[in-house]
C-alpha cells in the first residue's frame, strides 16, 4: 500500500471510529431488543474513497452506502428495530469480498443479500437485477422492467425502474450501476446515481464497459 492509501485508510478509520461512537452513544439511551446489524467500513479508490456495509444475524448483506457510516444505514436499522454494532468477524467476508471486487480480483458475489427492507415491485426489480445481469453486463431501465414483469404498464415501468435504482439498499452487490437511461435511438447512457456519475463511470470502467474519460487519481 501506498503512503497515500494508507494515509487515507487511517482517516477512513477514524472517520469510522467516530461515527460507531455516535451510534453507540445513541443507542446506549434507546435500546434494542433482538437482532442486530454489524456494520464496517471498506476502503475505495476515488470517486468513491469508501463503502460502508452492513451485515444482519444469519450473514445476508442488509446495507452497502457511499462513504462512512450515513443517514441511511441509521434509517435501515430503525426500521428493522435493530442495534448497530462494530464485529469484525461478522463483516470480514463481505468486506472482504466487496475490496476484491474493487481491485479488480472478484467478478461474482459469493454473498446472499437480506432483502427484508424491500416489498413489491422494488423487491422484484432488484432480485431481477441481482440474479440476471451479470458482471460486464449492462441493461437499460426499460430491458429491466421487462425482465422483470413487475409493471403492467409499459410507459410507467422505464420511470419506476429508475426510482427503484435510486433507493437501492444495496448497491454495488445488486449491480444499479449496469442499469443505463436511455438515449433515444436504441442508444444508453449513466443516467443518474445515488454515489454520483463519476462512481458509476469507475465501476463500469472497472468492469470493462466504457472506457473511463475522467482522471481520478
Amino acid at each position: 500500500m501506498t503512503a497515500a492509501r494508507a494515509a487515507v485508510a487511517g482517516e477512513q478509520r477514524t472517520d469510522q471510529r467516530r461515527w460507531a461512537e455516535r451510534v453507540t452513544s445513541c443507542d446506549r439511551y434507546f435500546p434494542r431488543e433482538g437482532d442486530v446489524l454489524a456494520w464496517t467500513t471498506v476502503p475505495a479508490p476515488a470517486p468513491i474513497g469508501a463503502l460502508t456495509c452492513a451485515v444482519a444475524d444469519d450473514g445476508a448483506v442488509a446495507h452497502v452506502g457511499w462513504g462512512v457510516g450515513g443517514e441511511s444505514l441509521r434509517a435501515l436499522a430503525a426500521m428493522l428495530g435493530e442495534e448497530l454494532v462494530v464485529d469484525e468477524a461478522r463483516t470480514r467476508d463481505v468486506a472482504t469480498q466487496l475490496a476484491e471486487y474493487l481491485d479488480g480480483r472478484r467478478r461474482v458475489f459469493d454473498l446472499e443479500v437480506d432483502w427484508r427492507s424491500m416489498r413489491g415491485s422494488r423487491l422484484t426489480v432488484l432480485r431481477t437485477l441481482f440474479e440476471r445481469v451479470p458482471y460486464g453486463r449492462v441493461v437499460g431501465y426499460g430491458e429491466l422492467a421487462e425482465m422483470s414483469g413487475a409493471f403492467e404498464e409499459s410507459w410507467t415501468a422505464a420511470r419506476g425502474v429508475g426510482s427503484i435504482m435510486g433507493s437501492n439498499p444495496v448497491p454495488v452487490v445488486v449491480p444499479c450501476h449496469r442499469v443505463l437511461a436511455s438515449a433515444g435511438g436504441g442508444k444508453l447512457v449513466l443516467g443518474g446515481f445515488g454515489g454520483g456519475l463519476p462512481a458509476k463511470e469507475w465501476l463500469l470502467a472497472l468492469e470493462g464497459v466504457v472506457t473511463p474519460t475522467l482522471d481520478f487519481s
